[in-house]
């Protein structure tokens, strides 16, 4: 067996981040009636949500801004595509906003099944996530997934975030695991699979939506199912 630690990424490569957050972005929508505040399409405010919370995303990343600003202003921009200026409404979504996501349970298909596959052939397994600690775990409890892994390896408790080597370094202390009986699956260019890279693991890129990719994986698989194959 070539690999021992699978080393996975949660938001958009298990647990399906665009549809939680759309069922959440809807309770919110209804019970803060922002119909009634001016916002009377909610697919475009869904769509530039998820808009702004990448490019925001990408920002905290880089280390331009911090976690609450990333939380607050996500909400403040959305609205302000609406022309609404509300530092008080803004607020008031982000908290709900952070209660109800992590409850939500939809996953891609065939997420616990393979990742009971491959627990009966005795792979160890991991995630790398520059999710937030509370907000992560709360997610792996809520969907089922927390039973699947050993460690869960976020940006705050390691104080870095992928793509930098640092995250992968504190994997690897954390669970006693060497690049080279490792891999990382996840769905994002730029952060899992070159964060692998720079860390000199292999890599799986997990590819939902079928993009070509800039960076040549290790292996890529189009939906969880397929990882079956590799291992």
């Amino acid at each position: 067996m070539k690999y021992r630690h699978l080393f996975f990424d949660l938001d958009h490569t298990l647990w399906d981040f665009d549809s939680n957050a759309r069922v959440t972005l809807e309770a919110i929508y209804e019970d803060l009636q922002l119909k009634t505040r001016g916002i009377d399409d909610f697919e475009l405010f869904y769509r530039n949500y998820l808009g702004h919370n990448e490019k925001l995303w990408e920002r905290y990343r880089r280390g331009y801004i911090r976690q609450d600003e990333l939380r607050v202003k996500r909400m403040w921009l959305s609205l302000l595509d609406f022309k609404i200026a509300d530092d008080a409404l803004s607020k008031a979504m982000s908290v709900q906003f952070l209660d109800l996501l992590p409850t939500r349970t939809i996953l891609f298909p065939h997420a616990k099944e393979v990742l009971q596959y491959l627990k009966d052939k005795n792979y160890e397994l991991h995630l790398i996530t520059n999710g937030f600690e509370k907000v992560q775990h709360s997610k792996l409890r809520n969907s089922g997934l927390d039973i699947f892994f050993g460690e869960v390896i976020t940006s705050e408790g390691s104080n870095s975030l992928k793509p930098n080597k640092e995250i992968f370094d504190y994997a690897f202390n954390k669970t006693g695991a060497v690049a080279a009986t490792s891999i990382m699956l996840g769905d994002t260019l730029d952060v899992d699979i070159q964060g692998a890279i720079n860390a000199g693991m292999d890599q799986v890129f997990v590819n939902h939506l079928g993009i070509k990719p800039e960076i040549k994986p290790t292996y890529m698989v189009n939906s969880l199912k397929e990882l079956e194959e590799i291992f």
